[in-house]
């Protein structure tokens, strides 16, 4: 490609005023089409092995051009602006290290239980199947598998230092600074 490198290299600099025409007329705003242009001759010149030659070069980089401002168009269509930080100032995110500790507190009060609480509560918690589903998968009694799923939740509560569903998700501290109830 080093002997197509200074042609291609001339061309692209002689399109830059019609690029430059072509952009503004899209964006009414010299710093965005300036910044469009660069882009669209950064894009052509990392793409000039696809360029067809003897086709219209002003057309392809045009092309170019046009689907940059519009994929652009797209992108900061989503955007939302949020000049003061007043939106960022409401988004929240729970602490990551808090759920990791917990959930190592749940796996260790898991693998605490009896094998068969542990598959009961697994069938029927986890792995949502009924109670009847599960029952025949273990081969007993349905309201065997109902006292398995219940002794094992009870237990996992109290050594798990639950008081009740309020104690599941975020503790009392964290929902206040959140400024939830």
């Amino acid at each position: 490609m080093s002997a197509v490198e200074p042609e291609m290299r001339a061309l692209l600099l002689g399109a830059i005023p019609a690029l430059r025409a072509f952009a503004f007329s899209l964006t009414r705003d010299v710093d965005r089409s300036d910044d469009l242009v660069q882009e669209t001759l950064v894009r052509a010149w990392t793409k000039a092995d696809s360029f067809q030659r003897g086709t219209n070069l002003t057309a392809w980089l045009f092309t170019i051009l046009r689907n940059l401002f519009y994929s652009e168009l797209r992108k900061r269509r989503r955007e939302v602006e949020d000049a003061d930080g007043a939106q960022a100032a409401r988004l929240s995110v729970l602490p990551a290290q808090e759920a990791h500790l917990e959930f190592d507190a749940f796996r260790t009060a898991l693998s605490g239980l009896p094998s068969n609480q542990r598959e009961a509560l697994i069938l029927v918690g986890a792995q949502n199947f009924t109670y009847e589903e599960a029952a025949a998968i273990c081969g007993v009694a349905v309201g065997t598998m109902k006292s398995r799923v219940s002794r094992a939740r009870m237990r996992l509560v109290a050594d798990l230092g639950m008081g009740g569903p309020d104690d599941i998700g975020s503790d009392a501290a964290t929902r206040a600074a959140l400024g939830q109830p």
